[in-house]
């Protein structure tokens, strides 16, 4: 497969929306949104030379998390912003120039259409795909900013049992950089479950919040907003009906947690990330004479 792909994004058999939206009220509270909802790919992409049993897999999509997403949404009231491609065609989740935006290989699979991939095709997928997305969630943002209530902003994803060979521990994990006024009461509403225990619960595990450019990065951190990571393991979520009961979990207790004013305020917190933005960085660039 020939990683340069002459796409025209106008032609009809290319036409595919890579932003799916919820409606809900911009005054809940809290803004959903999901990055790795999809395994879709656009149809001048084909499987990117997948076998089309390898776009079932993780490396393809967080597995579950839209269905979590949909009915979170649903009982919180909130809108929600879910990306519809898949991560192997670009990754909504990483940074505009994150080396790790196209995968050329991912757990064991070889992605035959990224393998021979150069710089223009990144720049062509990011403007049709990645780009749009990300804008999305920040026109969201920005426009419940503007109703005077400040959101939390609630990521879902997904993670698989097992990563290289080994199991992991963990049923959920709660994934923060430097702001702690969602993560860490909401890692502690979930050990106190009862079919929960501590160490079942990840606090920035399986992974680390800090990521420079990700999209809460970009969303949430560079404009002082309350956040947190919410991650659940694929083979509890797989079926719907598995993926809604954590969703109505999820809800119960977040809920309360964002209820007061002073947790959603607009606060700068920093970040851990190296060169990822924070509130006050972002206040300056905007008061940056423009060229």
């Amino acid at each position: 497969m020939d990683a340069r792909l002459s796409i025209d994004p106008d032609s009809a058999a290319n036409v595919f929306d890579p932003v799916e939206k919820i409606e809900g009220s911009r005054r809940a509270g809290a803004l959903i949104v999901c990055d790795h909802a999809a395994n879709a790919l656009p149809p001048a992409y084909g499987t990117l030379g997948l076998p089309p049993e390898a776009l079932e897999r993780h490396i393809a999509y967080d597995i579950g998390a839209a269905a979590m997403v949909r009915r979170l949404a649903a009982r919180l009231g909130a809108p929600a912003v879910l990306a519809t491609f898949s991560r192997l065609l670009i990754d909504p989740n990483r940074g505009a120039d994150d080396p790790t935006l196209t995968m050329r290989f991912s757990d064991g699979a070889i992605v035959p259409g990224n393998a021979r991939i150069d710089g223009e095709e990144i720049a062509h997928r990011r403007r049709l795909y990645w780009r749009p997305y990300r804008d999305a969630v920040i026109e969201e943002v920005e426009a419940m900013l503007a109703t005077g209530v400040a959101p939390a902003v609630v990521s879902i994803h997904s993670f698989t049992p097992v990563w290289r060979g080994i199991q992991r521990p963990w049923k959920a994990g709660v994934l923060w950089d430097a702001d702690p006024r969602l993560a860490e009461p909401l890692i502690a509403a979930l050990r106190g479950e009862p079919d929960l225990a501590a160490r079942e619960v990840g606090d920035n595990e399986p992974y680390d919040g800090a990521l420079a450019g990700d999209t809460i990065n970009d969303a949430a951190t560079s404009r002082g907003l309350a956040n947190a990571v919410i991650e659940i393991r694929q083979d509890l979520i797989a079926e719907r009906a598995q993926a809604e009961a954590w969703a109505e979990r999820i809800a119960r207790l977040v809920k309360p947690l964002i209820a007061p004013p002073p947790v959603r305020s607009p606060r700068d917190f920093g970040t851990r990330a190296p060169g990822g933005l924070t509130a006050r960085a972002r206040l300056g660039m905007a008061r940056r004479p423009q060229d």
